[in-house]
């Protein structure tokens, strides 16, 4: 069995007047991430991450931020159309891990949402989808409650 793996990474800054979605789940907080579409970061990074393991370029290459059709998008609609493109390519996804970097709000009552959200994008069992959460220990801009980051990994398998 052939294995391609891809990693990726986003980070986005936190504005008031803006849902904070991650994984595809709206999480009650104060602000939200600033970005052309829902800014989702999590997606972002899995989205990349799958790019990255066919060297098919990142997400902004596919769903620029100047596009109009782009703005204010469901992140989760996009990752669709991200494995259909890996699907074309005659690949599937394996697993995906991935860590989101936040001081605040507290993920851990959330995680298993976007993990489902997420597998069900993906077309993949939940135990597929990695998601952990840890802070950055107030250092840096995610450290100082200025943005969220994520890094994620995605093993794909030829079909």
């Amino acid at each position: 069995m052939a294995l391609r793996i891809g990693n990726g990474y986003d980070i986005h800054r936190l504005v008031a007047g803006r849902p904070l979605i991650l994984g595809g789940v709206t999480i009650p907080y104060d602000r939200g991430l600033d970005g052309h579409s829902d800014a989702d970061v999590l997606t972002h990074a899995i989205m990349d991450a799958m790019l990255g393991a066919l060297s098919l370029g990142d997400i902004g290459l596919y769903f620029p931020p100047g596009d109009p059709h782009v703005g204010r998008a469901d992140s989760l609609k996009l990752l669709a159309q991200v494995k259909e493109l890996v699907e074309g390519k005659g690949w599937a996804v394996g697993n995906i891990d991935s860590v989101i970097v936040a001081e605040q709000p507290k993920l851990k009552p959330h995680i298993q949402a976007m993990r489902s959200r997420l597998a069900e994008v993906l077309a993949i069992a939940p135990d597929q989808v990695g998601v952990k959460a840890t802070t950055n220990e107030a250092l840096g801009p995610v450290g100082r409650q200025e943005g969220i980051a994520v890094y994620a990994v995605a093993l794909l398998t030829e079909r």
